[in-house]
């Protein structure tokens, strides 16, 4: 069972050492707690909830309690509190700025007021099982974790860890290749989430869950990556015309269904000119379901009554 022990760590000491990038990782407490363990999700406080951490230390108020988990070696894992302590370290580097003054602005005796501030933490001794579920039940009360940054934590791995090189980080090669075709938030998985659903042509949850539960111990997502790209290409193969109603269609659902199909291109690109011109075509977006599956339920069609195509007729003349 978990067995948590109430501590105190000053500012100056969380700090101590920190780093953030790709070789080191986030790090902090003079090299002993790693700040994002496999499980944890990417930093994703937008400016005002950052804001509200350093605003909150400054005047002295408390926050809330943090949890640590310690590993075997006698070191830490954060398991609740990434957010918070980015947050302080950053704006501690000089990364940002509060009610615009920076930590170097601050006042001497301000300054010392903010490296002496006293964090509460958790320090949790358990089964690596027992850590994630307690990340889980934690997390509930705060920033709500996705689907799928659930997933990521039960799945942790090295197939996970890859997964997010490719699809969840900032500048990574699915949104180089995929932003105009994929709709959802990158740090919260989105992409990830929707590739595997594509790929393992989910129906439900534990279809996801499936799949990640095979290849949770591969060390590549060689197969994940290259069929993402095999969509991208098939998309622009058979669509050249770019317009933005193509973002966030489930591209790889008609991938798997006519990858094989003959297609014509041009023809598919005048159909899609003239329904996008079409007033009767409610839901432009549909057109490219429509006009590879045929499903006219796709379009959401307008049906007019006399005195209304009448009217349509007169406003055209």
């Amino acid at each position: 069972m978990m067995k948590p022990k109430l501590t105190e760590v000053k500012i100056s000491a969380l700090v101590e050492g920190y780093k953030n990038n790709e070789t080191d990782g986030v790090i902090g407490f003079s090299g002993k707690l790693d700040i994002r363990p496999p499980y944890q999700r990417n930093f994703i406080y937008k400016g005002k909830q950052r804001d509200a951490v350093i605003d909150t230390v400054i005047k002295g108020f408390p926050l809330n309690v943090m949890y640590w988990g310690v590993r075997k070696d006698g070191k830490f894992e954060m398991i609740d509190g990434q957010q918070r302590t980015i947050s302080i370290a950053e704006y501690k580097n000089g990364d940002f700025s509060v009610n615009g003054r920076f930590f170097y602005n601050l006042q001497q005796d301000e300054k010392d007021k903010f490296l002496n501030y006293p964090l509460m933490v958790y320090q949790c001794k358990g089964t690596d099982s027992e850590k994630l579920d307690w990340f889980k039940t934690i997390n509930i009360a705060g920033e709500a974790l996705s689907n799928q940054e659930l997933r990521n934590a039960i799945y942790s791995g090295p197939w996970v860890s890859a997964a997010k090189i490719y699809f969840s980080k900032s500048g990574c090669p699915a949104y180089d290749i995929g932003k105009k075709y994929l709709s959802g938030d990158l740090d919260r998985q989105a992409y990830l989430e929707t590739t595997i659903k594509w790929i393992s042509n989910a129906k439900t949850e534990r279809d996801i869950e499936k799949y990640m539960g095979k290849h949770q111990l591969d060390t590549d997502v060689v197969e994940l990556w290259e069929y993402f790209e095999n969509v991208i290409n098939w998309i622009e193969a058979t669509f050249p015309k770019y317009r933005k109603e193509m973002q966030g269609i489930q591209w790889g659902t008609l991938y798997n269904e006519f990858k094989i199909k003959k297609l014509d291109s041009a023809k598919l690109g005048a159909e899609v000119a003239r329904l996008m011109e079409d007033e009767d075509v409610s839901n432009k977006k549909g057109i490219y379901t429509y006009l590879l599956t045929g499903e006219e339920k796709y379009l959401n069609i307008r049906v007019f009554n006399e005195n209304q195509r009448r009217e349509a007729f007169e406003r055209q003349k």
